[in-house]
């Protein structure tokens, strides 16, 4: 007989043991990730996150586990249910707090259910959420940017959800300009004229390990993701403790100018997979987003031989600089019957008009005709 616990904290679950389930080295469902979010306080009921993480034990040995969350509200999810809240407390209902089985503010798709593999585990921490949503009366369970392979872990009661996002896929060039050369004339002449441009400003760019930045430098690059959230009116919820712990799990674009760093882009990288997560500026230079958050990722990524680069949420931007879209998967458990059948009902049409969306895209795709 396994046992099912539920942690408040990542830290009481030892490091060895919960990367031990890991499937592949996805960084962001590392041990040292999630507790670097939790102890740099990054993780707040007042936020409505508070860890909840799930851990299967034979005879004491972890055997299987998931990264969990008590959540007061939808953000940083990036699978969007406010329409479904709404509609729950229009009923009378209480729709948070919810169960999310994902990572905070990363819409990375990667292993939820850790379990070595084990399909019969993974099945068992699937059903270990639903019993404690129904033990705690909660409204749902989400789990949210799902692998392929574990999505049959979730029995029919769950409701498939889609979206679409846009990555880059290595085809083995040697160098850019060989990704430019794949690219149609007019996408490849538009992006040497962005990269001419930032290249005209007169600023030093430079690709940098995480860990060799010294504190100083690293309080700049949260400044500058600090404003630019605000900027925009979002809620900046990364620490400034937060990036400085994330050291050598990050790579950085950074731009400089004579008063220091001007904009910058961090990465993360894993499995032979670079993740674009974060971006800030305080200097207005045409193409200096694209040259950064893209560019520089994609020059990377085929030095080192990755196979992928994500850059990160919607952007159909992204499409034409080499970007193409793809699939996310996620699975939604509402506790409710009649509920459950409505969204049901719902996202039919919505699942239509996903695949609608990214066929549409397909026939945008930039790279010329073979």
């Amino acid at each position: 007989m396994t046992e099912v616990h539920f942690h408040p904290r990542i830290a009481d679950i030892p490091a060895t043991d919960w990367d031990a389930l890991r499937p592949d080295c996805n960084p962001f469902v590392s041990h040292a990730f999630l507790l670097a979010l939790e102890d740099s306080g990054c993780i707040r009921p007042e936020w409505g996150w508070q860890a909840h993480h799930l851990g299967l034990y034979d005879h004491g040995r972890l055997c299987a586990a998931a990264p969990l969350y008590l959540k007061g509200n939808s953000h940083g999810e990036f699978v969007f249910d406010w329409s479904w809240a709404a509609a729950w407390e229009r009923a009378g209902g209480d729709y948070y707090p919810k169960l999310l089985c994902g990572v905070p503010y990363s819409p990375i798709t990667g292993p939820r259910l850790l379990a070595g593999g084990d399909a019969g585990l993974q099945r068992a921490l699937a059903g270990a959420m639903r019993r404690e949503a129904e033990r705690l009366q909660l409204s749902s369970v989400h789990a949210n940017f799902l692998p392929a392979d574990e999505a049959d872990a979730f029995d029919t009661d769950w409701l498939a959800r889609s979206d679409v996002q846009f990555h880059w896929h290595n085809r083995d060039w040697r160098d850019f300009d060989g990704f430019l050369a794949a690219l149609s004339h007019k996408k490849r002449a538009n992006i040497r004229y962005e990269r001419a441009r930032v290249t005209a400003a007169g600023l030093g760019i430079e690709w940098r390990d995480g860990d060799t930045l010294t504190a100083a430098e690293w309080d700049e690059v949260h400044a500058l993701y600090l404003a630019t959230f605000d900027a925009k009116g979002n809620h900046a919820a990364l620490t400034p403790a937060f990036f400085r712990r994330l050291g050598g799990l990050a790579q950085l674009a950074l731009a400089r100018d004579a008063d220091g760093i001007a904009a910058m882009a961090l990465f993360l990288e894993g499995n032979r997979v670079l993740y674009g997560r974060y971006w800030g500026s305080r200097i207005d230079v045409p193409g200096l987003h694209f040259e950064l958050c893209y560019y520089r990722g994609i020059e990377h990524a085929i030095a080192h031989g990755l196979q992928r680069f994500e850059p990160g949420a919607q952007g159909e931007h992204k499409l034409a600089r080499g970007f193409l879209p793809v699939r996310t998967c996620s699975r939604h458990l509402l506790l409710h019957g009649g509920f459950r059948a409505a969204v049901r009902a719902a996202l039919r049409d919505e699942a239509q008009a996903v695949e609608r969306y990214a066929e549409e895209c397909m026939t945008r795709s930039p790279y010329a005709r073979q």
